[in-house]
């Protein structure tokens, strides 16, 4: 058979083991850069996920070149990332592991500066997320939470009967 066709089992299985070597660690990379929705991208995260992309493609297929090889990294890569949605769906171990858990930005009217560099969201992103929800200042926030899919949830102090439903909240987000 052509080998650029069909490179052969031993070949094709080494691919896949390598396929998902780069899985899990670009998974890695991808959960320690914190939490960003695509649309909240910026240019550098785009640009940065581009060359990672081109820069992990000959790890996983080495110099093979078939078509054969590059389907079998796609089935792959198809094949992990749906038996991990699946692991995440069912655990919520595995969910916290790979999406992460909130964080609270604002607490009281205060922003938590050591979560908010933690999480890599600059002051510029929270004054933003303050006015898309039409608040005018820091003050008058309750609680602002970094949701695992990157947007910012807030709570005026308008929409909270009591402290003690605040503080009932922040208790829950650090215990689970």
């Amino acid at each position: 058979m052509n080998p650029i066709v069909f490179p052969g089992g031993l070949v094709l299985l080494q691919i896949a083991l390598r396929t998902l070597t780069v899985y899990a660690i670009v998974l890695i990379g991808v959960r320690l850069s914190g939490k960003r929705e695509v649309g909240q991208m910026t240019p550098f995260d785009l640009t940065l996920l581009l060359l990672l992309s081109n820069a992990v493609q000959n790890a996983m297929t080495g110099s093979d070149t078939s078509v054969i090889g590059g389907a079998t990294a796609a089935i792959t890569l198809l094949g992990v990332n749906y038996v991990v949605a699946e692991l995440a769906s069912h655990s919520r171990k595995v969910r916290r592991v790979l999406r992460g858990d909130p964080a609270v930005l604002i607490h009281n009217g205060k922003v938590m500066e050591r979560t908010r560099a933690r999480e890599h969201v600059g002051m510029d992103d929270l004054e933003e997320g303050l006015r898309e929800h039409g608040i005018a200042t820091i003050e008058e926030v309750a609680l602002a939470v970094l949701e695992v899919d990157g947007n910012i949830s807030f709570l005026k102090y308008d929409d909270v009967d009591t402290d003690q439903k605040v503080r009932h909240r922040v208790k829950f987000l650090h215990k689970h």
